[in-house]
């Protein structure tokens, strides 16, 4: 079992934002295949509304065997996202369907002055 990690995502409104992590456990990376990835900001925890979602192929691609988590939210998906501060978390499904909340944070956007 991992513990989730927390770590708080600032996104510039209007631009991309790109980060990829490396999951490891005892100083070795964790192999991601056969996983998905999941991904979702809301205003907070037990808001209903989704205001931004990612998933495999759709913004999050898994480095299997290198334990990475590549994130990629694109100019237009920051764009669509009022600047302030909501809640985030980042989860990994394995083929048995195991549930592992990866991080958990802050998701900052930082409002745009040029338009």
């Amino acid at each position: 079992m991992i513990n989730p990690g927390t770590y708080n995502i600032t996104v510039w409104q209007g631009a991309d934002y790109d980060k990829t992590f490396t999951a490891t456990q005892g100083g070795t990376a964790i192999n991601w295949t056969g996983y998905t990835a999941r991904m979702q900001v809301r205003d907070s925890s037990d808001a209903t509304a989704t205001l931004l979602s990612l998933s495999n192929g759709s913004g999050i691609t898994l480095g299997g065997t290198a334990g990475t988590i590549a994130v990629a939210i694109t100019s237009t998906q920051s764009a669509a996202i009022s600047a302030g501060a909501y809640a985030y978390d980042l989860e990994l499904v394995s083929s048995g369907n195991i549930v592992t909340r990866l991080l958990q944070g802050a998701f900052i956007v930082s409002g745009n002055v040029t338009r």
